[in-house]
């Protein structure tokens, strides 16, 4: 070994020598101060006790054979006082200062510092050193405010909690060792309140200001803003500093309304709704933290329901009005206007929650609505329209006022063909093509009343608004109702005579066929358009052949207008 090297190492001997006070032979000799050993230090330590601090800690006393002569253990009660003021026996005063909570100290506590000579009768002989065996529960002062620590915070956040808010959060709560003391989570529901009110112990009452719905903090609260020198219970000792995790889920006024955003509005909005109107839309409904209650996406259909009459919760019926077609709205809804205190089983919607509904408005129309009709393209010169009872060749196209395609006759290899006024098509289409000119093109809004009603049809949803693109090809001038045949100027005088070809006095049916061809032929008159000539043709036969004899006799023949007038005297 170096000369250096053992120069250094007797100089430690003597210094170790120098701090133990004696060699290492016999009895060191009396202690002059407590002895600390901190056998276990907290890896965190936000705070150290420092003298005027208050503490609560446990303890056992012993003797050095190991005899106990006091423990806070037996007594099943924490100790709480001022440290470094004089109040504890000296030893133990300065053996507990700069501790942190959960810290574990073993103290030898000399006579001097401890009882001294007299001791404590029947409990502590005079003149002896005494072993604590300390845990340090909490520490605070009474200079503290309420240390918050924001844990996480969502990225929006339009509001924050202010005093006179009701809230509902859930919590874990313990005390500054980490014991704990109370849950929500274990209740399974969130604690639901006033804040600054008085409702709360006023270190919660201050701790919640500011939040926002999902926040996440850390509130640790001090025993004079928490339940102070009496505790709560067996759960809270007296003068307990008190953490408290929580998540607040939401929040809200007694004296809010409805809060709209708008997430998309179209940029073309000819109409809005209005109370008595009949909406259609696809919704999402959460709770303020995101939970899904509702989708009548899942169940792939719209709800259909009348605004401003009641039929919906007040918040939803308020939140639609004013809404276009296409539009997405967000609908945030306090609970007094939505399932209030008691909130709906049914959609595991808790008490007092708000709720949000992200809305797309499909279609909405009024039971007074008439078809909507805007024309596209009319030809110059038009002076031929249709009238109901007239033949009719259109194209059209189908669709949904969110653009869904239904129907095309564009699908087909001819246009649709109708009589108007026959009930073949549904009444709005049918009022949308009249006083049309061939060759017109119109775009048709028709509200359910007039379509298909509250059952829908096949491929067409209940209560649906319809679009209709529609062209007029071609109209044939139809026949009124009931009739087959119309004169086109008054008929010949001596009409049986000229039906009676042969003139043999009876007029059978390919003499009656042949005259009425005739008379088409030469535009003295029309038959029914869009049906079968001969069919219409023998209609007509029948229906003047009174007595099915195979002839038509002059007593038979009437013409269609007699007939009416005739059933009408009868009537009279």
């Amino acid at each position: 070994m170096a000369p250096g090297s053992r120069c250094l190492l007797l100089l430690l001997l003597l210094l170790l020598l120098g701090v133990l006070g004696a060699p290492a032979l016999g009895d060191p000799g009396p202690l002059e101060d407590v002895v600390i050993d901190r056998y276990y230090i907290p890896k965190i330590c936000l705070r150290e006790a420092q003298m005027g601090d208050f503490i609560r800690y446990h303890y056992n006393g012993t003797f050095k054979d190991g005899k106990k002569f006091d423990s806070s253990y037996d007594r099943g009660a924490t100790v709480a006082g001022v440290v470094g003021v004089g109040r504890l026996i000296t030893g133990m005063d300065r053996g507990l200062q700069g501790m942190c909570v959960n810290e574990r100290r073993h103290l030898i506590v000399p006579p001097h510092l401890g009882y001294g000579s007299i001791g404590v009768a029947g409990l502590i002989p005079p003149d002896a050193t005494l072993y604590f065996d300390v845990v340090m529960l909490d520490i605070w002062n009474k200079n503290d405010k309420l240390q918050i620590t924001t844990l996480s915070k969502p990225e929006r956040c339009n509001r924050t909690v202010e005093n006179s808010d009701f809230v509902r959060y859930h919590y874990n709560g313990t005390l500054l060792d980490g014991t704990p003391f109370d849950s929500s989570y274990s209740k399974g529901s969130t604690y639901d309140t006033y804040v600054g009110t008085g409702w709360l112990i006023k270190g919660m009452d201050q701790g919640l200001l500011g939040m926002c719905a999902g926040e996440k903090r850390s509130i640790i609260i001090p025993p004079f803003l928490a339940y102070g020198e009496k505790g709560y219970g067996t759960v809270i000792p007296p003068q307990a500093s008190l953490v408290f995790s929580v998540l607040l889920v939401d929040f809200h006024n007694p004296k809010d309304g409805v809060f709209l955003e708008h997430l998309e509005v179209p940029e073309s909005c000819k109409r809005r709704a209005v109370t008595g109107d009949f909406v259609r839309y696809h919704y999402n409904g959460t709770l303020m933290d995101g939970t899904l209650f509702d989708s009548s996406y899942s169940r792939n259909q719209t709800y259909n329901t009348y605004i401003g009459k009641g039929y919906i919760i007040p918040g939803m019926d308020q939140g639609l009005q004013g809404v276009c077609i296409g539009e997405q709205r967000r609908v945030v809804i306090p609970p007094h206007l939505a399932y209030g205190e008691n909130g709906a089983g049914k959609y595991k919607i808790p008490g007092s929650a708000v709720l949000i509904f992200d809305v797309h408005i499909i279609d909405f129309h009024n039971p007074a609505d008439l078809v909507e009709i805007e024309t596209v393209f009319r030809p110059e010169g038009c002076n031929v329209t249709t009238r109901n009872r007239d033949f009719v060749r259109y194209h059209y196209n189908c669709s949904l006022l969110d653009g869904t395609r239904l129907f095309s006759s564009h699908d087909y290899e001819k246009p649709q063909e109708v009589t108007l006024g026959a009930n073949k098509v549904i009444e709005g289409l049918n009022s949308g093509l009249l006083d049309m000119c061939a060759g017109e093109r119109r775009v048709l809004i028709i509200p359910p009343h007039l379509g298909h009603g509250e059952s829908g049809a096949r491929g067409v949803p209940g209560s649906a608004v319809l679009r209709f693109e529609v062209e007029l090809i071609s109209l044939e001038e139809g026949v009124p109702e009931g009739y087959l045949f119309i004169w086109h100027g008054e008929p010949p005088a001596n009409l049986y005579e000229q039906m009676d070809l042969n003139k043999d006095g009876g007029i059978p049916a390919d003499e009656f066929s042949t005259f009425i061809k005739t008379q088409v032929a030469e535009g003295k008159g029309r038959l029914m358009p869009s049906s079968d000539p001969e069919k219409v043709i023998a209609d007509m036969f029948r229906n003047q052949d009174r007595n099915q004899d195979g002839k038509i006799t002059p007593d038979e023949l009437k013409l269609k207008s007699d007939e009416d007038q005739e059933k009408i005297h009868e009537e009279l």
